[in-house]
């Protein structure tokens, strides 16, 4: 493995930026009397929300069993995407690898910031062929890799992460969206073993917060420094705060929520094994299903007709539409209307 230094990818005007420092939350007081930021002094959520996120990353830490000055919190795994290109990615200059078919985000901030995108076609069972890693790393100067495992839309788990967090010499994302519906084990235990290494995960899927926005990275001190230097000081608010501890206070709820959901995916795998306008059910390690069928225009328009909405994914994935789990009642309504088609 090649050694990576962290400060030799990193854009010049960003080694060199002073992060916006909240006095307030870099300093402990008793009863303070808070004058200092033009807010008003009446109302429950009155006051600017805690910039540093100490309590959530405390808890969280813990949690993950992770250093609370290796997590950076996000407005949703978008903006740490966002943030990470531009913590990077010198604009009109770098550019980023991501999967293909993957989750269509990191080309968009990418394309936002200017930066070439460079796609690593998957093979028919949506897998990365390392053969073609290894020559389209070679061909191309690249910074970041963003590696969806499960993947989105295809719902499979990348095989030998570790293979390619060694073969690249920039930064490597790792997107465990995910991770929790998977048996399979979080990169976050490779994290001291890298130091090019990127884990985000977020609160949105398995936990049922997508409301609230709240993504989280998981890296080095250092790199997670230079997120928080760039991030807005305030990027996520109290009432979302407040929710995701308490949510971290009621880990039960969440594991009874995810064997609810893998106990309906079981049930919606084998009612759709039986049903004649779908040819194939890719395997999945997330919270929804690929399935290809012979007329996907008409499954598509009919089950759109009913309200049922899914994700078309043709033409890029021919014939293909992306159906997540739904509770029992909903999941019986999608079966009857495939029946009759």
């Amino acid at each position: 493995m090649t050694t990576i230094t962290i400060t030799d990818l990193v854009r010049k005007n960003i080694l060199e930026l002073q992060p916006y420092i909240s006095f307030r939350d870099h300093n402990e007081f008793n009863a303070p009397v808070l004058l200092d930021a033009n807010e008003s002094p009446f109302g429950e959520y009155n006051r600017y929300p805690d910039s540093t996120q100490k309590k959530l990353k405390t808890k969280l830490g813990k949690f993950k069993n992770v250093s609370p000055d290796q997590i950076a919190v996000g407005n949703g795994s978008d903006e740490l995407i966002d943030l990470i290109i531009k913590v990077f990615c010198e604009p009109k200059e770098d550019s980023v690898l991501m999967m293909n078919p993957s989750f269509a985000m990191y080309g968009f901030y990418a394309s936002i910031n200017e930066n070439q995108v460079v796609k690593l076609n998957l093979n028919e069972n949506f897998e990365i062929v390392k053969e073609d890693f290894l020559k389209v790393i070679n061909e191309n100067e690249l910074k970041i890799f963003f590696l969806c495992s499960p993947n989105n839309p295809t719902g499979n788990s990348i095989e030998d992460i570790e293979f390619f967090i060694q073969n690249f010499k920039g930064i490597v994302v790792v997107d465990e969206a995910y991770i929790e519906f998977s048996e399979n084990k979080s990169s976050l235990e490779l994290l001291n073993k890298y130091p090019n290494l990127i884990v985000l995960q977020t609160f949105s899927k398995a936990w049922g917060k997508a409301g609230a926005r709240v993504g989280v990275a998981y890296s080095s001190k250092e790199i997670i420094g230079f997120i928080n230097t760039v991030k807005a000081p305030y990027n996520v608010n109290s009432l979302s705060l407040d929710l995701i501890v308490e949510c971290l206070d009621k880990v039960s709820d969440f594991e009874q929520n995810v064997g609810n959901i893998l106990t309906e995916k079981d049930w919606l795998r084998k009612e759709m094994s039986n049903i004649q306008c779908i040819k194939k059910i890719f395997p999945s390690d997330a919270n929804f299903f690929l399935i290809e069928c012979t007329d996907i225009e008409k499954v598509y328009q009919v089950l759109l007709e009913k309200e049922i909405l899914t994700s078309k994914r043709s033409p890029q994935i021919p014939n293909c539409i992306r159906i997540n789990i739904g509770n029992r009642e909903e999941n019986i309504k999608l079966i009857q209307l495939l029946r009759i088609l």
